[in-house]
């Protein structure tokens, strides 16, 4: 019987995390839907940070530029002390080194986010089906078919719930999703416009009236985000009028032309499993955070960026078990995240200004899959990584008009570069399937020979950031990830690591 499927992957959610997603496949060449039960694209600011390796994914996905001229930096933080304003920088600002380009956090509310994503998918020729969400679905061995609100039913290969926190799919599925929402903590937030206020500091309140009040002026507007700490018994009026009286009490400024406002619970929980069968979850509906730390966006598109490549591989060909890696890749990042949000949360409490520092964990560069399923503990290292890591930007010069590594690494194809003459002599002899993600190979050296396949290296800048000592392999996975460092026998360990994964 030959199986007849109506599309490859249904993505339920149009957020950051979907939308990452969906192009990542889409640049696949897999036939994609994605829904969203919201009747538009979201209108507020809410997630505004994104953290330096969610750039680093945006660059691969070619949109990049379109982020960094939509966001900002992050200002210094206006301490407000009864007449006092004492300033504070909470997030430390770095400067671009060779092998970290964009090391700050950048200020981007989470409507432009999504519509820079969104239109990605548009150049994709792809749309996004609002009013349109997954009412429930039934999996075999070979497929899921969906029902969806309107009543079609959609055969696919594989259901991907990107939902949020309140997930159909993560119900429907029977994934339990374990922790805590303490509903005598609310935060009201509201994107509005706020009279004779500086622009140029994140105001802070910390006892206004026995309450917490912030307000973050949002790039390239005349908005802030504003967020204030509700008391347990409270139910807020959400009548801008009334929004705006409150907030003329609690601070003495004026606010009007509200476009956004939200009453929110800070949840604490993570799915048992990102994965049952053919369905799998990510972002928000496999775990949600506090809001300390800008780390729930991020931590959602990261896995839409580890989810893709593998779902392409296993529609390409290779095995079932390579998806089995994603949630034992992913799944303890978001244990780990979920640790340090609720710790910064927490800290809040402390109305201190220590517990406002932020620091480079945030910035979630130093993530790694080392000692995951597919990089062993005990496998080969360099001087500076080992297998699950970050690969790192460095200088060089490629062909056209590659400058860095990075420019290399864009795409969704696996990148292997050969340190040292024996190490090149071998890759002629790789044989990689033809379906799938491709495989660049690339020599690098110290002169340029004019090899399209060719990388020069002449300062030296490559090979010591990756510290390389002497003839090796490194294999780049599509998401920016070191999938193997092979120092001798190059095809028989190659063939060996690379079995899973094509």
């Amino acid at each position: 019987m030959i199986e007849h499927y109506n599309i490859d992957v249904l993505i339920a959610g149009a957020g950051p995390t979907g939308s990452t997603l969906a192009a990542d496949l889409l640049r696949r060449g897999l036939r994609v839907r994605l829904v969203d039960k919201a009747p538009h694209a979201f209108k507020g600011s809410r997630a505004k940070g994104l953290q330096p390796r969610t750039l680093e994914v945006f660059k691969d996905l070619g949109i990049l530029d379109e982020a960094l001229a939509e966001g900002g930096a992050y200002p210094l933080a206006g301490i407000h002390l009864g007449p006092m304003t004492l300033p504070w920088r909470m997030i430390k600002k770095n400067r671009p080194t060779q092998s970290i380009p964009y090391p700050n956090t950048l200020l981007l509310p989470q409507l432009r986010t999504d519509a820079i994503l969104h239109r990605l998918i548009d150049r994709f020729g792809q749309g996004i089906e609002f009013n349109s969400a997954v009412e429930g679905f039934e999996q075999d061995t070979d497929g899921v078919t969906v029902t969806l609100s309107s009543g079609e039913k959609v055969r696919c290969r594989y259901l991907v719930g990107a939902d949020g926190g309140s997930s159909t799919v993560r119900k429907v599925a029977g994934i339990g999703f374990v922790g805590e929402t303490d509903d005598s903590d609310k935060w009201l937030i509201i994107d509005g416009t706020i009279e004779k206020l500086s622009r140029n500091r994140w105001h802070m309140w910390p006892r206004a009236h026995g309450k917490q009040v912030a307000a973050c002026p949002l790039p390239h507007s005349n908005q802030f985000q504003i967020m204030i700490r509700l008391k347990a018994d409270e139910t807020p009026n959400l009548d801008e009028t009334a929004l705006s009286e409150h907030f003329h009490t609690l601070t003495g400024f004026r606010l009007h032309s509200i476009t956004w406002s939200s009453v929110f619970r800070p949840n604490v929980r993570l799915a048992q499993n990102y994965r049952a069968g053919r369905v799998f979850l990510a972002g928000d509906a496999a775990h949600v955070h506090t809001p300390a730390g800008g780390q729930g966006l991020n931590t959602g598109v990261q896995d839409a960026y580890n989810l893709g490549w593998k779902l392409g591989q296993v529609i390409s060909g290779a095995s079932e078990s390579l998806l089995d890696t994603y949630e034992a890749e992913r799944q303890p990042i978001a244990a780990r995240v979920l640790g340090k949000s609720n710790e910064l949360y927490a800290s809040l409490d402390k109305r201190s200004l220590s517990s406002l520092k932020r620091d480079d964990e945030e910035r979630q560069l130093g993530i790694s899959y080392n000692a995951g399923p597919l990089a062993p503990a005990d496998g080969p290292s360099t001087k500076t990584l080992r297998v699950g890591d970050r690969a790192p930007d460095a200088p060089c010069a490629g062909p056209g008009r590659v400058r860095h590594i990075f420019d290399i690494y864009q795409g969704p194809h696996f990148t292997l570069l050969a340190f040292g003459a024996n190490a090149a002599k071998s890759l002629l002899q790789i044989k990689w399937p033809t379906n799938g993600a491709q495989l660049r190979s690339y020599i690098v050296g110290a002169k340029q020979v004019g090899d399209e396949n060719y990388i020069n290296d002449a300062a030296g800048n490559l090979t010591s950031i990756y510290g390389i000592t002497g003839d090796t392999w490194v294999l780049i996975r599509p998401d920016g990830y070191i999938g193997s460092i092979i120092k001798n026998d190059w095809l028989t360990n190659f063939n060996r690591v690379t079995k899973i994964i094509t």
